[in-house]
């Protein structure tokens, strides 16, 4: 439930190169909408004032200096907002304080994070206390993971009207994806790997399909490491490097909607290279290379130019494996992934979990479990995403 603060939701690290686009987005989109308050935080008011003039935002949205090592700050955002939106990140170097604070003081919480051995911790530490609070915590409300775990909600949905069940397979399929991944991406994947380091009890955890799922563990997944020749499609399909993120979040919104998709629920997440000899080789090649490692990584705060971000775009199919036929639908997107697409999708995701959304209860959420439809709706009206059935 809504805390009626002062602001419906605040964007806490705005003047990062992600926060500033969720800013503009909301200065473009909602600037003559006075049914949502919101307002812009983070390290330096100098910098908040400076992308404030930089974008023309309205004067009526606030400023407010938080740093995540300062409690104090931490605790006033807490009892000024409904909502914090946070793309300060790795989370697990700077979202600890700020989630905790949310969780203890029924403050909702959207981020853009796909760490999950640090959600894995969250989630054990914080879980029942949001629950206590009020407290809605969302986790990956980016590109990590709404494409594919709301992907895989609309496709189940179309499954139950045109047979009135769920099917227990579902393959992804990476059409296509036109544009840079985050810098803050590459850092939280460096992050998690450093991690690996002091605590090896991690690679259970990010090996674990069902490492959300709050100790239900269910069917041995499908090999997605290696290049495979899907038999439906005609085509070869390589690994896609975000499913041991995105996998762990489908089968957790399958838990968390009291596996409404089944127990033994089947799910991965592929890269489509192309049929024949040269897709064989094509997925190879994908399957060896690693978009994360290399000089040309972008570092958090760097990102594409708007013309860049203006030509990106990405396509997911999901098909339904049922009684021997195949249903399928597919998620497409307007601009790049990564950051376009990205800031859109978390922006949506704030105002539909604090306007959309009063009947949720407290916990820690997936898109697809907290807001579901609702949030689909609002991405296909407002962001540049769509939702078809092929």
């Amino acid at each position: 439930m809504s805390k009626s603060s002062e602001f419906d939701f605040v964007v806490y690290g705005a003047t990062g190169f992600t926060g500033k686009l969720v800013v503009e987005y909301l200065q473009a989109k909602y600037s003559n909408n006075n049914e949502i308050n919101w307002a812009m935080a983070g390290r330096s008011l100098e910098k908040l004032n400076q992308v404030k003039t930089d974008l023309g935002v309205n004067n009526s949205v606030k400023i407010l200096e938080v740093n995540s090592n300062d409690q104090a700050s931490i605790e006033k955002m807490m009892e000024m907002t409904d909502c914090v939106l946070t793309t300060v990140g790795p989370y697990q170097l700077y979202g600890n304080e700020i989630v905790k604070s949310c969780a203890e003081t029924g403050t909702d919480y959207v981020d853009l994070c796909g760490e999950p051995g640090w959600m894995h911790e969250i989630i054990s530490k914080y879980n029942d206390k949001a629950k206590e609070t009020g407290a809605r915590i969302v986790f990956s409300c980016g590109f990590d993971s709404i494409p594919f775990d709301l992907g895989v909600l609309f496709l189940q949905d179309e499954v139950k009207k045109q047979t009135g069940r769920t099917s227990n397979k579902v393959r992804a399929r990476v059409r296509v994806m036109e544009g840079e991944f985050s810098g803050g991406t590459a850092a939280s994947f460096g992050a998690t790997m450093a991690s690996l380091k002091t605590n090896p009890e991690l690679f259970s955890i990010l090996g674990n399909p069902f490492s959300l799922s709050e100790g239900f563990q269910g069917p041995q997944q499908e090999n997605d490491s290696k290049p495979v020749f899907d038999e439906a499609l005609g085509v070869w399909v390589a690994p896609f490097f975000m499913a041991p993120i995105n996998t762990k979040n489908v089968h957790r919104s399958n838990m968390l909607q009291n596996h409404a998709y089944g127990e033994d629920f089947l799910y991965n997440e592929m890269w489509v290279a192309g049929p024949g000899e040269e897709g064989e080789q094509v997925a190879k090649m994908m399957a060896t290379a690693n978009p994360m490692s290399g000089d040309d990584v972008p570092k958090p705060g760097e990102g594409p130019s708007k013309e860049s971000r203006e030509a990106g775009n990405y396509d997911v199919l999901f098909c339904a494996d049922i009684e021997g036929s195949v249903i399928s639908t597919s998620v497409t997107g307007d601009m790049d992934p990564g950051y376009g697409s990205t800031s859109k999708m978390i922006a949506e995701s704030a105002i539909c979990l604090v306007k959309d959304s009063a009947e949720l209860k407290g916990g820690i959420y997936t898109p697809a479990s907290s807001m579901g439809s609702k949030l689909i709706k609002r991405l296909v009206d407002n962001a540049g995403l769509t939702f078809n059935v092929e």
